[in-house]
């Protein structure tokens, strides 16, 4: 995804584990004015009953994968497909090129609107390579207790649950290895705004320079 490059306008990107606080850390930076592109949102948008998307998908897997509304039944496919990596496939080749050019349709609304800043927030930035076309990476980190914990009251996961998503997931150390910020979000709400009051602050003078600590300090 060819992110940066427009002058005026960054284009960041936003990840971190389970349960890390990706969504409020997100908030944070709508709040002070940047334009947030969920990418869960937009791989809903684009299965959309009437989107041509779905229709593909009913005429790869069957009317048996909408729910009775219409809808495409998420769970259900999602069961089919992490059983069958033909399948998978399948639904990546339909999808996948539709959520890249709604991405980017998004991206280039939020530049033409002169938004300072663009943040995508995705969990797998890292693990699919994404992270390398956006100016810079933000990557969100609690303890790995803290996120079973919090998992398991957000998300209503059984303690083993949360253990196995994210033992599934790539570990944090690795993605703060290729991240130009880091967010700490253990403590407090007003300690999380702070560090992204100090990134935001900084992409906007041009950076990112150098990761910033624990604090929100460069």
């Amino acid at each position: 995804m060819a992110a940066s490059g427009e002058p005026g306008t960054r284009v960041i990107g936003l990840t971190g584990g389970i349960a890390s606080g990706k969504s409020t850390v997100a908030q944070a930076f709508r709040d002070l004015g940047a334009v947030v592109i969920d990418a869960d949102q937009v791989a809903r948008d684009v299965v959309a009953p009437g989107q041509p998307a779905l229709a593909d998908i009913v005429r790869t897997f069957g009317a048996e994968v909408l729910l009775p509304d219409g809808a495409l039944d998420r769970r259900k496919l999602a069961a089919r497909v992490f059983a069958d990596p033909e399948a998978r496939r399948a639904l990546n080749a339909i999808t996948h090129p539709r959520i890249a050019a709604e991405t980017a349709r998004r991206i280039a609304e939020a530049r033409a609107s002169g938004a300072p800043l663009v943040v995508y927030e995705a969990s797998l930035l890292v693990e699919n390579g994404i992270h390398r076309g956006f100016d810079a990476l933000v990557v969100v980190g609690l303890p790995p207790e803290e996120q079973v914990r919090r998992a398991v009251a957000r998300d209503g996961f059984t303690e083993d649950e949360a253990q196995s998503r994210l033992a599934a997931q790539l570990p944090l150390a690795d993605k703060l290895a290729v991240a130009d910020y880091a967010i700490d979000n253990a403590g407090s709400p007003e300690a999380t705004r702070r560090q992204v009051e100090a990134v935001w602050r900084d992409l906007l003078a041009g950076g990112p320079k150098k990761p910033l600590d624990k604090k929100g300090n460069p």
